[in-house]
């Protein structure tokens, strides 16, 4: 296939969401929250909430958007009503990648054939996952393209993940981590970085010996950072922290989107983003959930470490065409904000350091981290929510693979 021949794909975006529950009186995790509220919230957004693995989390997921702006909404009204059906129940939702404090132990999985099986597989790996993320859907209708999308976007893995960091505390100790769901999460089979495959046929080829082997029914049950849809034909990136503030995640959508577009503008010219082992992009994996935006990565070209304030300045300048495409150039550039400013787990670390060295406890510090994250989780929220489309449409549920 000529590669000029290949159409250019819808870029339909859907974002999904996963946010824990806690109890507004003592901000500990709700393990038992009542059954009430999730029927609620499914009664005003068919299809698009749904219980996680453990029934302290709920997770949303947009409709299918052709633009940012679309997806900003979907994400403002869920995050607001999710909060406004919890409040009822004096509880709140947290849109962080772990709980400050909460001990996994005390945890209860949902009472569901998927969840159950997990449960059994995995044993006490699936019984830590007190963790959250968010999950972004992208169209590309051609197989062969996301598999090659697939294949060069892992590269930048890295930086998405530095960006998003929002998960520095575990069961109340500070991990040195800014992400330390990953630790967590890496835990599990089938994870980590995407292997590279020579064609969609040799990706299908390989999920074929899995599933006959026994050892999962379908793709769902794989779990790398980067993904092709089981169901949809999306390339979804899966490795990102969900964030307390709606504007850095669409920031982080916004990169993956033009991204993806970049490496379609390379391959229809007959070009493609440099292939770096995945030892080296692993290394850059690591110091993005071991420091997040403040050591820099490596820049495999120059062979040495580079602050990623300039990584990002390269970013933003090789993307520049696809975000003016998109319309999204601000939200692209919030990530100079971002790694100025600092991430959730920078603005988590600094509370927590900033009361105890006053005299604070370091459990009501720690309270006052999780008050911190449930404001932050609705700022942004406030904009009127748009008239439902009347167009059929897949919920970006509907298309998640996990």
């Amino acid at each position: 296939m000529a590669f000029m021949s290949i159409p250019e794909p819808s870029f339909t975006i859907g974002i999904e969401e996963e946010y824990l529950l806690v109890d507004k009186e003592t901000r500990d995790l709700a393990s038992e929250p009542p059954k009430e509220l999730l029927a609620a919230c499914e009664a005003i957004y068919e299809g698009q909430v749904s219980p996680e693995f453990l029934r302290s989390q709920i997770e949303i997921g947009t409709e299918v958007c052709s633009t940012l702006g679309e997806a900003r909404q979907e994400l403002a009204r869920l995050r607001a009503t999710i909060a406004e059906v919890a409040s009822a129940f004096n509880l709140a939702p947290i849109a962080a990648s772990t709980h400050p404090f909460a001990k996994w132990t005390q945890q209860h999985h949902t009472d569901k054939e998927r969840y159950n099986v997990l449960a059994e597989d995995l044993q006490v790996v699936a019984r830590r996952l007190v963790i959250c993320g968010m999950h972004v859907h992208l169209g590309i209708e051609d197989d062969e393209l996301r598999i090659d999308l697939l294949n060069q976007a892992a590269y930048f893995i890295p930086h998405l993940l530095a960006l998003s960091a929002s998960s520095p505390f575990w069961q109340g100790a500070n991990t040195g981590l800014k992400s330390y769901r990953l630790s967590v999460f890496d835990e599990l089979p089938r994870t980590g970085l995407p292997p590279q495959f020579s064609s969609f046929s040799e990706y299908e080829r390989t999920i074929d010996v899995m599933v006959k082997a026994g050892l999962i029914e379908d793709a769902t049950k794989i779990w790398w950072d980067l993904r092709p849809s089981a169901r949809f034909p999306t390339l979804e990136m899966r490795v990102i922290e969900v964030c307390p503030l709606l504007d850095d995640a669409l920031c982080i959508a916004a990169l993956y989107l033009c991204i993806c577009r970049m490496l379609y503008r390379l391959r229809r010219s007959n070009q493609r983003w440099r292939s770096y082992p995945a030892f080296l992009i692993n290394e850059n994996r690591w110091r993005a959930q071991r420091y997040g935006v403040d050591q820099g990565l490596v820049d495999f070209g120059k062979g040495e470490i580079v602050p990623l304030d300039e990584l990002i300045d390269e970013l933003l300048e090789i993307i520049r065409e696809d975000a003016e495409f998109f319309g999204c150039v601000e939200d692209v550039e919030r990530a100079r904000q971002i790694v100025e400013m600092g991430t959730s787990a920078d603005r988590q670390i600094r509370t927590y350091h900033e009361l105890t060295s006053v005299g604070m406890s370091e459990e009501d510090a720690l309270k006052r981290v999780v008050d911190d994250i449930i404001e932050e989780t609705l700022r942004g929220t406030e904009m009127e929510a748009p008239a439902k489309s009347s167009k059929p449409a897949a919920s970006a549920k509907s298309k998640r693979g996990a």
